[in-house]
């Protein structure tokens, strides 16, 4: 039995040295190289051929220095204001969201996952909630904060992020819904962009709802308090 169980403990040894290595490999990697599918791209896709639907994957990548100043603002305004003074996780909003979640039992939950967060689950995990999945997005967002800075954590969430039924990143719906680069969007398409991203497979920007429209106002207001990103 003792050598049974020996064996089991450096097996799991192993599993965890491989573990961490790898993962580190390729956040180490995509600090400079990005990455060229998500997990959520490939199950959209599985999805799409499963229920016989036309396959679809459009995604262009840009540089943050292609996209417009107004879209990580936007970004900022409507999914994270405290991204540039954290550490990856908002204490403060996780403490609110706790406390609106215990109130409002049964009801829609509100969650606090800021952009960091976001991003280490789009390009590494896959997304439904779990509490294995949420422990793995937490070291996965410790990494990519020391390991790629703030900047690179918005050059990739704005590639990224899925923004409508096959299409991810910004410079795609840019395309996709103003006829644009992402280099061109004013504040309010950017807004419209950031509104939609809570649920982008509902809502589209170009037929904005009573409710789009007033996240839309609500998110150029905040971009207003917020000024301006500096990196």
């Amino acid at each position: 039995m003792k050598k049974f169980l020996t064996g089991i403990w450096r097996l799991l040894k192993y599993f965890i040295l491989i573990f961490i290595a790898s993962t580190l490999f390729f956040v180490v990697l995509y600090r400079f190289v990005n990455p060229p599918v998500t997990p959520l791209m490939v199950i959209r896709l599985a999805e799409q051929a499963y229920n016989g639907q036309t396959i679809k994957l459009r995604k262009d990548w840009v540089s943050l220095d292609k996209i417009a100043p107004a879209m990580p603002l936007a970004a900022v305004a409507s999914e994270d204001n405290r991204f540039f003074e954290h550490r990856g996780f908002d204490l403060d909003a996780i403490e609110k969201a706790r406390e609106y979640n215990e109130k409002k039992q049964g009801k829609k939950i509100h969650g606090a996952s800021t952009i960091s967060q976001q991003t280490a689950k789009n390009v590494f995990l896959w997304p439904q909630r779990s509490w294995i999945r949420k422990g793995l997005e937490v070291y996965f967002t410790v990494l990519i904060e020391f390991v790629w800075g703030k900047k690179r954590i918005m050059e990739i969430y704005l590639n990224v992020i899925e923004t409508g039924k096959g299409i991810y990143g910004v410079e795609a719906a840019s395309q996709a819904y103003f006829g644009k680069p992402a280099s061109k969007l004013s504040r309010g398409e950017a807004a419209l962009i950031a509104a939609i991203l809570p649920n982008p497979l509902k809502w589209n920007p170009t037929i904005p709802t009573s409710y789009l429209s007033g996240r839309q106002q609500w998110i150029l207001w905040n971009m207003g308090n917020i000024g301006r990103i500096d990196y």
